[in-house]
């Protein structure tokens, strides 16, 4: 685990050093995303289905990743700015124990649940291999964008991303004429 971690912050100190914007979003084919199940910091059991109807932003990160510590401020914002929106942030914390994660949150308030993969499980099957890693999906639990590296979520292409999945959401449903009865 120690050569993972190490290997993750040097592929993130290249990102780190490339400055503090990603490459940008990869639009995805509207994939069913990979099974998720982790425990919030309160032992509670927590899958995507959790989260089914809302736009999720899905953030693989670690306490010891700069870049991932970076960008969590513009996740609370984003957070503040979307209160009462169909978008649920999701924190999954990669490889750490949750005394690791706790300490860490008693310096930085969330007000999104942060969840935790402390074998790095959910990890693996999300293929995520730096961090931050950043999962996009629609109301219906489909990955549509992935982000690697950190952003600014609250501004720029992040926002418009996720304005376009929310205004996905709010289409409303085709109208159906109801039938007129005929007398019998």
């Amino acid at each position: 685990m120690q050569m993972k971690r190490l290997l993750s912050v040097c592929v993130m100190g290249l990102v780190f050093a490339a400055g503090a914007q990603a490459a940008g979003f990869e639009p995805r084919a509207a994939t069913p995303a990979p099974e998720l199940k982790a425990n919030d910091m309160n032992g509670s059991a927590k899958s995507l289905a959790d989260y089914r109807g809302k736009v999720v932003l899905l953030n693989f990160w670690a306490s010891w990743c700069p870049p991932c510590l970076r960008e969590m401020p513009s996740m609370e914002r984003l957070r503040l700015k979307m209160v009462g929106r169909p978008l649920a942030i999701v924190a999954l914390d990669s490889a750490e124990t949750a005394d690791e994660v706790k300490a860490f949150l008693s310096r930085m308030k969330l007000g999104f649940p942060v969840l935790l993969d402390p074998e790095g499980s959910n990890t693996k099957r999300w293929k995520v291999f730096a961090l931050p890693t950043s999962f996009l999906l629609d109301a219906e639990g489909r990955v549509r964008y992935v982000l690697t590296g950190p952003t600014e979520w609250d501004e720029g292409e992040a926002l418009e991303v996720i304005e376009s999945l929310l205004a996905e959401t709010q289409l409303p449903a085709k109208r159906v004429e109801p039938r007129r009865l005929t007398p019998q």
